[in-house]
């Protein structure tokens, strides 16, 4: 009995020394901190109007789960599935839609796009996941020339923009809240940088120029928003469509962004957010990620990076 006694003891050991040397390359949580489940990330996207995944774009553990849902949404939701991407601009709509509708090749998709240079290894995958079962895939984004002339020199440069290129933005005039906290976040931080460079006076010399970037990064989320809807179609034309849509995860972390957009229209939609963090430790939350999205990916900060 005793000799049993030891086994049992030795053999609880090894279980416990075995899981406490396990290396997790994720953890999910919950909005309020609790540890969840892909499955129940899946259970609750199936059932949205739009899932905005917040990447971190050199994270490999955040490709491979776009990767993952998208494919487990099409297998829930069929053609109702869209697919839409901050990586595309507007106005490569019809390149890609030719691509995805099997109309050109990757090669002449190569040419005829503007790709980002990581769009082999990280979103090729999913683009090909569209193209293969004949989904809808929008391209988003403003074009980046736009966000640009915004940056230099404010909204009212739009006004000179023809006809044909306000079609890829947000339908103007552009509301923008620069008291909404990730905007202000990113004027406080970029205000001190400016301090930290042009002297005493540099804040405020450099405000209209800082609050300008802010902006441009207001009129890329009003975009994607508009794109979303248009593509997702909730009127009432065809309904039941979900949307997954991949984008930076500041463009919708805190539920701001893209999704404070989304409700100025829709306030009734029903918005999952999934919002990627690194840290040194993925096995207990911390308390700044608390509210961060509708679920919380967690990846080791040392994860090798795409690029």
């Amino acid at each position: 009995l005793n000799n049993m006694k030891l086994l049992v003891i030795l053999a609880a050991t090894v279980a416990l020394t075995a899981f406490r040397s396990d290396k997790p390359a994720y953890q999910f949580y919950t909005q309020t901190g609790k540890t969840t489940s892909y499955e129940k990330l899946l259970k609750e996207a199936t059932g949205a109007d739009v899932v905005l995944f917040g990447e971190l774009h050199n994270n490999p553990i955040c490709h491979w789960f776009e990767l993952q849902l998208a494919k487990d949404l099409t297998a829930q939701r069929g053609t109702y599935l869209v697919l839409g991407a901050e990586m595309f601009e507007a106005d490569n709509q019809q390149a890609l839609s030719r691509y995805v509708s099997g109309q050109t090749s990757a090669t002449e998709f190569a040419d005829e796009a503007r790709l980002w240079p990581n769009y082999d290894t990280d979103y090729r995958p999913i683009v090909d996941l569209a193209r293969d079962k004949k989904l809808t895939f929008a391209a988003t984004n403003v074009p980046r020339r736009y966000a640009s002339l915004v940056a230099r020199q404010g909204l009212a440069a739009l006004d000179t923009v023809s006809a044909t290129g306000k079609q890829h933005m947000a339908k103007l005039p552009l509301t923008v809240d620069l008291t909404l906290p990730g905007y202000k976040a990113m004027l406080d931080m970029m205000g001190i940088h400016g301090g930290a460079t042009s002297g005493v006076d540099g804040p405020q010399a450099m405000m209209p120029q800082v609050e300008n970037f802010a902006r441009a990064q207001a009129l890329k989320d009003a975009t994607m928003a508009r794109f979303i809807l248009e593509n997702g179609r909730f009127d009432g034309t065809k309904p039941g469509r979900t949307v997954l849509h991949f984008n930076g995860d500041y463009h919708s972390k805190n539920f701001e962004g893209i999704v404070w957009y989304l409700r100025q229209q829709q306030p009734n939609l029903k918005i999952v957010t999934i919002s990627s963090v690194e840290a040194d430790d993925v096995s207990r939350p911390q308390k700044d990620w608390k509210g961060l999205g509708t679920f919380i990916l967690a990846i080791p900060a040392d994860m090798t990076k795409t690029y």
